[in-house]
C-alpha cells in the first residue's frame, strides 16, 4: 500500500457479540468515506468472516485474548488486518469447499469467501494474521 490517508486501530474480545460491533464499524466507514455499496457489501462479509474465524478458531472462544483489527485507507485501496493470539493453521492445506467431497462439511467456507470477496488476501504469522485487501 502506498501512502495511507487513514488509520484505525482496533483490539476486541473474543466473543460472538465482537461480530456486531465489526458490523458497525464497516457501517461507519461506509459512511464516513463514502464505500460504493457492492464494495461495502464485500468488506462486511469478508472481514465479519475473518474476524468470526479468529474469535472461533483461532482463540478458541477464549475471553482473555482478543482479536486486533487494523484498517489503512488509502486512495485506492483498503486494508484490513485482523490478528488473533492463537496457535494458527495451516492455510496452505485448506480443503476446496466447492469439491463434492466437501459439499455437505460445515467448514472451510470462510476462506473461500474471503477469497472470492476480496481483491486481495494474505495470511501471515502462521495463520495468525489475515490481510484482506480492496481495491477503491
Amino acid at each position: 500500500m502506498t501512502t495511507s490517508e487513514f488509520i484505525q486501530k482496533h483490539q476486541f474480545p473474543s466473543t460472538v457479540e465482537t461480530l456486531s460491533e465489526i458490523e458497525r464499524l464497516v457501517d461507519q466507514i461506509k459512511e464516513q468515506h463514502s464505500i460504493a455499496e457492492e464494495l461495502y457489501g464485500n468488506i462486511l462479509v469478508s472481514l465479519t468472516e475473518a474476524v468470526n474465524n479468529a474469535i472461533r478458531h483461532g482463540n478458541k472462544l477464549d475471553r482473555t485474548k482478543t482479536v486486533d483489527l487494523l484498517l489503512e485507507m488509502g486512495e485506492n485501496e483498503l486494508l484490513f488486518n485482523v490478528c488473533d493470539q492463537g496457535k494458527g493453521f495451516d492455510y496452505n492445506n485448506i480443503p476446496d469447499p466447492t469439491h463434492p467431497e466437501n459439499i455437505d462439511k460445515p467448514y472451510g467456507r470462510g476462506i473461500f469467501i474471503m477469497r472470492s470477496l476480496s481483491d486481495h488476501i494474505e495470511f501471515l504469522n502462521d495463520g495468525r494474521e489475515v490481510q484482506l485487501t480492496f481495491k477503491r
